[in-house]
């Protein structure tokens, strides 16, 4: 089976990066983008309602996209390897996540379910959440 996901470089912009998307902008370039989407929406963003959206849409940004920046591997790095004679299989269900759709950039929400035979050893089923 051959793998469909590309992993691209995450994080702070590097050479390799720049190959593949380009310049990642400042925060101060994100910020100018925020009021440019809040003026074609038909509003001022220096309205006192408006004047720290910009910051605070970069910053829940930066929140929401972090897991662009995660490694699995860091996460998953402890296995319990005790299981010798373990056989039944290891399975969390309902873990609640929220991302966003890559084509709208529009929220969904909805519950992943893990299940798998261990083989070597058990991962942390808190640690299977935090993936996900």
């Amino acid at each position: 089976m051959t793998s469909v996901v590309k992993t691209l470089p995450v994080g702070r912009a590097s050479p390799a990066a720049d190959k593949i998307i380009g310049r990642r902008p400042t925060r101060e370039e994100a910020e100018e983008a925020v009021r440019t989407l809040i003026r074609w929406a038909g509003d001022d963003p220096a309205r006192e309602g408006l004047a720290e959206t910009p910051q605070r849409v970069v910053k829940a940004y930066g929140e929401l996209y972090r897991g662009y920046g995660e490694d699995p591997r860091d996460i998953l790095d402890r296995v319990f390897e005790e299981v010798e004679g373990y056989q039944d299989m290891v399975l969390v269900r309902d873990i609640p996540f929220h991302s966003h759709c890559e084509h709208h950039m529009a929220p969904f929400v909805g519950k992943a379910h893990i299940g798998y035979y261990p083989a070597g050893g058990v991962i942390g089923l808190s640690k299977l959440a935090r993936v996900v």
